[in-house]
């Protein structure tokens, strides 16, 4: 069993050490908690609630703690997908719901897997999803002040199971301050992708992840015979041209895990056996 998490690029936050300790406290609880989960539960099942912990926490740009558009409302996207039957279900600019990851994770049975926008809020509600704000004081004061971060802060899972099924899983409240309507990359193929493979979750600049088709392209390259290190390395080379801004967490069939960022400040955390990995 393997397992790894992210918490975007650190750039996200605040500079201080004592953010920075947080965060990484924060992942350790997270990613020892979703292990000793991984332990009972599929590989599905474990992404979804590692990244439910993740949107729970305000110190990451998901789920609660989210930031805010340039229309003062908070709009969140993820996704989530299954190595096994290689569906993928997600929701775009979803508002109002304290964990879009399950939302995404329950579309899984539907036919139509990506809603976005109002489709993807009243879905929530008739599945039992109450209206609740995201919104903390954090981010209505940098709201307010027009204090523009870097907007990097995704956060993610891929898990190996002890059956050897792979999942991964994407959640993201935006690089804040975005024009309306603004699709990130966290419920496309770009940005999260599994198959009986390999996992991949991204975070950084959206566009820049889209533009390099980064997940799928990973994903793809491992399924053709590719090493999963190769894989990442080909990957990052090719988002070079256009100086672009990304970092992955990874897990194959073989249980390696390679993590990567094009500007080394992602947090992230990985957990196999008893040994436990924190970075950044």
């Amino acid at each position: 069993m393997k397992l790894i998490i992210h918490g975007g690029f650190f750039s996200e936050s605040s500079q201080s050490q004592e953010t920075k300790k947080a965060k990484q406290d924060a992942l350790i609880r997270i990613v020892r908690d979703s292990y000793e989960y991984l332990k009972v539960h599929t590989a599905l099942e474990t992404v979804a609630y590692a990244v439910g912990l993740l949107e729970d926490d305000a110190l990451f740009n998901a789920g609660i703690g989210s930031m805010i558009q340039s229309d003062g409302k908070i709009r969140m996207s993820a996704s989530i997908m299954d190595g096994i039957t290689k569906k993928m279900a997600g929701v775009i600019n979803i508002e109002d719901v304290k964990n879009p990851i399950q939302v995404a994770q329950i579309l899984l049975k539907e036919d139509d897997r990506i809603l976005g926008g109002e489709g993807a809020t009243n879905y929530a509600r008739i599945n039992g999803f109450d209206k609740f704000s995201t919104e903390t004081k954090q981010r209505r004061e940098e709201f307010e002040s027009k204090r523009k971060s870097l907007g990097l802060g995704t956060v993610g899972c891929v898990a190996l199971d002890k059956n050897g099924n792979i999942a991964a899983a994407t959640s993201t409240g935006g690089k804040g301050f975005e024009l309306i309507g603004r699709v990130s990359d966290s419920a496309t193929v770009a940005g999260n992708y599994a198959n009986e493979f390999c996992g991949v979750s991204l975070t950084g600049v959206g566009e820049d992840i889209v533009s390099g088709a980064m997940a799928a392209k990973i994903v793809t390259r491992v399924t053709d015979g590719m090493t999963l290190a190769k894989a990442v390395e080909k990957t990052f080379e090719e988002i070079k041209p256009f100086d672009g801004f990304a970092g992955a967490i990874c897990i194959d069939k073989d249980g390696n895990i390679v993590h990567r960022d094009s500007f080394p400040s992602m947090v992230f955390a990985s957990f196999e056996g008893k040994k436990l990995e924190v970075f950044n």
